[in-house]
């Protein structure tokens, strides 16, 4: 029976989530800056723990098109990361990696992502799932394996919908981090962390709490 009740977490509590998702998000982000060979200039994560129902409202509107990479997460922590991008965001990750004019295809059409522009996603998704999963496990001492990511380009309230049906049943909540960096143009990240009750007790008992 887990410990943690995520509607009353104390002071202490928060802040040790909040400071595990701006750990995990600057590692991410950094390794992604270094990739893309994109100047980090990152702004300070925006952090919460929120109900399933109110991300799509964060990220823009649940009818809103975005490109979603899914990780589950087996070991000492079971349970889900996701990452959103909005599709102005994905096109600027993936034309610069590509060596593209940054502004290219920038239409928010799904059509506009080729076979190769794809497989650039998903390469993006395996360098931030993995960036992010080795700060966490670094800073908690707990062993962590990730699945291949699963990449979808959909509306935002139908990529949350899986994550809201599989862990609804421990919680209604998630911690989600807002990230932006870059230079000129600015990419916007969400990453969300969706551990099971288990696991949260398992991360809190690592640092001490």
């Amino acid at each position: 029976m887990p410990k943690i009740d995520l509607d009353q977490l104390n002071d202490m509590q928060f802040d040790v989530l909040r400071e595990i998702g701006n750990i995990g998000a600057g590692n991410a982000t950094t390794a992604l800056s270094t990739m893309l060979n994109i100047k980090v200039d990152m702004s300070v994560p925006n952090v919460a723990l929120l109900p399933f129902n109110e991300i799509a409202s964060v990220v823009g509107s649940e009818e809103d098109t975005v490109v979603g990479i899914l990780i589950q997460l087996d070991g000492e922590v079971n349970g889900m990361m996701m990452f959103i991008f909005d599709m102005k965001s994905a096109h600027h990750l993936v034309n610069s990696l590509m060596f593209r004019d940054i502004h290219e295809n920038e239409d928010n059409n799904i059509d506009s992502f080729s076979e190769m522009d794809m497989s650039a996603l998903n390469e993006i998704g395996n360098i931030v799932s993995g960036s992010y999963l080795n700060a966490l496990a670094g800073l908690t001492g707990l062993k962590m394996v990730c699945s291949v990511p699963s990449l979808t380009v959909d509306m935002v309230g139908a990529l949350l919908s899986v994550p809201a049906a599989e862990f609804g049943k421990y919680g209604d909540k998630m911690l989600m981090i807002q990230s932006q960096f870059g230079e000129e143009e600015f990419v916007t990240g969400y990453f969300l962390l969706i551990p099971e009750l288990e696991s949260y007790d398992k991360i809190l008992n690592s640092l001490g709490m």
